[in-house]
Order: structure tokens, then sequence, then C-alpha cells
């Protein structure tokens, strides 16, 4: 069957060739025939290759990759991928187009109980905003003080700059004071260091986590200006987005590409690329690396977040998802991949430079991107333009992420609640931002650098891992991947084959339970090279954590103390898909079919 054809989906066989929902398959169908819908396929794609290719694609797979085996690790890289990744990926995007629900009414058509998973998934979503939009504010202010003849990071001479600081053979070699030590003294550091740290941040001005000193209104500004593009990008649903991500989702290309080309003509290029590259075969008996390769494809393509279920919940009901997620995770594997070339051309410039080692001048995390790379590109010719594009992009890769986040969360409550929120949807996202901002604000504080880290390690982290778990348990062994395998092939028409059968049932959730339990094994506290965090914070963040996963049981045993019935009953109601309870009325409380009757024609949240 073609995309463009709109035949009505055949009835939901069981494995006798029964059909199993005559009634309910047509009322879902009529639901999703209201649903708006992308104006365009392209605009889909576009929305989620632009959350799922994000600032980790460029700060944080080159270096995994070069640390873990250069070349090499493409290998562990790519069975995650197929085997782990792609799988759950896939399975996200067709349960979001088939059931066309979101995070939270998504539960009731698969296993009512486990609808704390997407309450769940919310929180990690309000964290995600706070910390990931503070990084974007960074960003912003960048760019901003990009706008002058000279890039403020270039010299020593300036009011925020320390006795450490020494300029790069580039751009002189005089310090900022009448130190003399040398300019590769292991206690200096650079201008690009001490802009991100003093200028910016300004963590002198803070203790710690304990004392966060007052806000830094520049950035709380910028902050602002962050929450209304991403608030004139939510506030019309799909309508508004799929108009905003023509921009955001293919600007960043752009300039990876320009940026790649710039790189490679560089002194010492190809000696970077080189480090990036040459494999260490010996590399793969490392068990760490198989765990590197892991969590990055999970992390990168983003399952588990809620978004790539309320995106393609709005895609019509026969769209060829299974071509959709072979073609948005290809293009965000290739990113990564490029991005090593962009990043690893330019440090392999600065370490010719500056007559180091590659290690030496590398990093991951933020740090290469605010004070690394922008470091290099004060060496560089034209050195204004270069950092105009460059956090322009950074900007646009993490506007879309945010994006995504944040219409998970929005989907899932307005069809939810279509009543209260849902007719009212750009009141609800004002309100949710202003919320979300008030929440950030510590972040834009002297020490928002530690709250910062402290959500971006404890928000989702383990969190997101566990909640995909379930996901994926939930989906595989209590709705059943036959099931499933059914609901795919009613929208394209064709049955997924045996090796998508088998990842859902044992390898996706084995392969999830593996990065959980890894995660948990060499779990460390978060330390960073200059500061310990006291311990009242890390339990804080073990309460962040707890925050999200407590929706799991708490719902759970919310439902089953609220059903009606017998325990046997109970059980029964709680597992079973609301649309398969009028098969079994013997096991249905007569207080629920009574109920489903009288509100048959207007169905509310529960």
């Amino acid at each position: 069957m073609s995309n463009s054809e709109e035949a009505a989906p055949p009835a939901r066989l069981s494995a006798a060739g029964v059909d199993l929902e005559p009634s309910a398959r047509l009322k879902e169908a009529e639901a999703g025939a209201e649903r708006e819908t992308w104006d365009k396929k392209v605009e889909f794609l576009l929305a989620v290759i632009g959350f799922a290719v994000d600032l980790g694609n460029v700060w944080r797979f080159p270096y995994i990759c070069y640390k873990n085996g250069g070349g090499a690790f493409l290998i562990p890289y790519l069975i995650m991928l197929i085997f782990g990744g792609l799988p759950l990926f896939y399975m996200e995007l067709a349960l979001g187009q088939y059931h066309r629900s979101g995070c939270l009414t998504l539960w009731k058509k698969i296993c009512p109980a486990l609808k704390g998973i997407g309450y769940a998934i919310c929180i990690i979503d309000i964290y995600m905003a706070m910390c990931y939009n503070t990084v974007l504010a960074w960003s912003v202010y960048y760019l901003v003080q990009s706008l002058q003849a000279e890039l403020p990071w270039t010299r020593c001479f300036n009011a925020w700059n320390t006795d450490r600081c020494r300029q790069s053979p580039a751009n002189g070699t005089l310090p900022a004071a009448g130190g003399g030590a040398s300019n590769s003294s292991a206690n200096t550091t650079s201008p690009a260091y001490e802009f991100f740290h003093y200028a910016v941040l300004e963590v002198q001005h803070a203790k710690g986590i304990d004392d966060l000193g007052a806000v830094k209104w520049p950035l709380a500004l910028s902050l602002l200006a962050v929450f209304f593009l991403v608030y004139f990008s939510l506030w019309k649903g799909v309508k508004s987005t799929g108009k905003v991500v023509w921009i955001t989702a293919l600007f960043p290309y752009v300039v990876l590409f320009i940026l790649f080309l710039r790189g490679i003509t560089l002194p010492g290029a190809w000696m970077g690329i080189r480090y990036y590259l040459t494999p260490q075969w010996h590399r793969l008996s490392d068990v760490k690396v198989w765990i590197d390769a892991a969590t990055q494809i999970f992390f990168s393509l983003g399952p588990g977040f809620g978004t790539l279920l309320a995106l393609s919940s709005y895609n019509k009901f026969n769209n060829n998802c299974f071509k959709d997620a072979m073609i948005t995770s290809t293009i965000n594997c290739l990113t990564s991949f490029l991005a090593g070339f962009v990043i690893f051309s330019v440090l392999g410039y600065m370490a010719t430079v500056q007559h180091k080692d590659i290690n030496e001048v590398g990093t991951d995390g933020p740090g290469l991107v605010f004070y690394v790379y922008p470091e290099a590109v004060a060496m560089m010719s034209g050195s204004v333009f270069w950092a105009i594009i460059f956090f322009l992009m950074l900007i646009t890769l993490g506007l879309d992420s945010t994006f995504g986040g944040l219409e998970a969360m929005i989907t899932g409550l307005c069809d939810e609640y279509p009543n209260m929120l849902g007719k009212h949807r750009e009141i609800f996202v004002g309100f949710l931002l202003v919320f979300c901002y008030i929440c950030a604000i510590p972040t834009t504080t002297y020490g928002g650098t530690y709250v910062v880290d402290l959500l971006m390690i404890y928000g989702p982290g383990i969190s997101v891992l566990f909640i995909v778990f379930v996901e994926s348990v939930a989906v595989c062994w209590f709705y059943g991947a036959n099931r499933f395998a059914g609901d795919v092939e009613r929208m394209l028409g064709s049955r997924p084959g045996i090796f998508w059968r088998i990842c859902w049932n044992f390898v996706s959730p084995l392969f999830l339970l593996f990065i959980f339990v890894c995660s948990l094994v060499t779990y460390e506290d978060l330390r960073t090279k200059d500061y310990i965090y006291p311990r009242w914070s890390i339990l804080l963040g073990w309460a962040m954590t707890g925050s999200s996963l407590a929706c799991i049981p708490a719902y759970i045993i919310y439902m089953f103390l609220a059903t009606p019935g017998s325990l046997k009953q109970r059980f029964y109601v709680c597992i079973t898909p609301e649309s398969d309870l009028e098969l079994n009325s013997t096991l249905v409380p007569a207080a629920i079919t009574s109920k489903e009757s009288e509100s048959a024609a207007a169905p509310t949240a529960v």
C-alpha cells in the first residue's frame, strides 16, 4: 500500500485470525481524523532530525569516538545502533503514529496502569528545559559578545582576566600581568577559558552550590530570549513548529559544511583527523567502550523523552514510519561523524599552533564548544564571522531539541486534558514556559553552572533509561509484540520482519537493561576538576531522579486502589487496553462498563 492511499485500515486480528476490536478501531480512526497533521511530510522529518541532532552530536560524539578507539569505535557504535537504538526509535515512531496520542493518553491504549510513565516523562522534560535552555542562553550571550571588532576572548588584558592568563602564539604570547610562567605551564589558562568562567558565568563570585550568589541579569535576559523563541515556535502546535524547523534543522548543516571546509584547510588539520579516525583495535576488548557506544546511541536518538511519540502522532495514519526511522537515524549518525571532522580538524590546528599534543587541547561537554573551539576560532582570520555562525549553529541545534522535549509534554497533557488544556493551547504553553523560566532562574546565578551540571546528570540520566526499559517491556510483553506488529501492518501494509520482532521482544529490553545496570555499577558522585559537590546536593540530585521514577509505581497503586471490583478484576483492568475491556465482560466491573457507555460519545481523561 502506498502512502498516498487512504484505504480503511484492516481489522485487528488475534493469532487465530479473530477480530479483536471491531468497534474500537472505527472510533479510533474517527478520532484520528480530527487530529491536526503536519502540512508536509518533510516538516515531520526535519522536526525529528532536529530533535535527534543536538549539541551532543557536536560536543560528545567526536570526543567519545576518539577516546574509545577512533575508527574502531564505529564497530560497537553501529552494532548498538542496529540491535538497540534503531528498534526502539522505530517502535516509538510507530506507537505514536498508530495511536495518535501523546505520552499520557497512549498508555490507556496499551497498559493503563503504566500511565505514570507519561507523567515521569513530563517531569524529566521540565528538568531538561531548565538546564538545556540555559546552555542556549550561554550561546545567545556569546553571539551578542561576538558582534564587535575583536572577539573578547582573544587577549588577556581584560578586567576579568587573572595572572594565569596566557595567550596562544597566534594571538601573542604576553601574560595578562607580570607573571613569568611560560605558555606551556600547567598552571596557565587561555583567554577563552577565562572568558567563559569569569566573564560569562562569573563563577568567581560564587562559593559553590551552597552559595550561588546573585542572578546575572544578562544571562537571565538571554534565557528569557530563548523562552520567547521557544514559545512562538510551539504555541500553534505543528503548524508553527513545522515552519520553524525549516531554519532550525537545516541551518546547522549549512554551518557544519562551511566549518568542515574551513577546518580541513587549516595547518595541522589532518593530524587531528588522523587522531579522530585511526583505529585502536585493542580497545574493542574494553567493556567501557561498548557501554559508551550503547549510551551514545541511546541518548543521541532520544527514545524515552516522549518526543518521538508526540511528533509522529501528527502523521497521517498510513505514513511510512519505517522509512522515516531509517532516514532520520542514518542522518543523525552521519551528522555525528561529520561533526568529528569539524571538531578534530580544528583541534589539530590548535595543537600545531600551540605545539601541544591533541590530548592537551581536547575535551568534551560544554567546555569544547564554549572555550576550546572559540579559542581556535580566535586564532583564525575573520574570527568574528566564524564565531557568529558557530554560535548561531549552536542555538539552532539546541532549539530543535528543546522544541521536541517541550512538545512531548505539551502534546501529552493537551491530549489527556483536551477541554481544560487542549482548547487553550496558546495560554497553556505560555503558563508552562513561564513556570519553566522561573524554575530555571537559579541556573543564571553566578554559581548557575553547578545547578546545570546537577540537572544534566540527575534530571534525565538514569531515569529515562529505566522509563524506556519499562516502556519496552510493556509494549512487547503486556501489549504484545505480535499485536504491535499487527498495528504496524495496518499502517504500512506489510508486517515487520522477524528481525524487528526479535529485537522488540528480547534484544531491546536487554539493551536497555545493560545500559541501566552499567550506569548504576559505574556511578560516581558528581564532581568536577575543581569542585566536589556537597553530600546534600548529591541527595538532592537523587531526589530529582526519584521524583520522576516515583510516578510509575505511584500511578500503578493509585489505579489499582481506585478501580472497583475484585482483585482479579482490578488487575485485569489495570493491564488491559481500554479497547479490549468489552471483550471479557466477566472480568470488567459493572461500574466501569456503565461509565464507559455513558461517556462513549465524549471520553474524558482518567
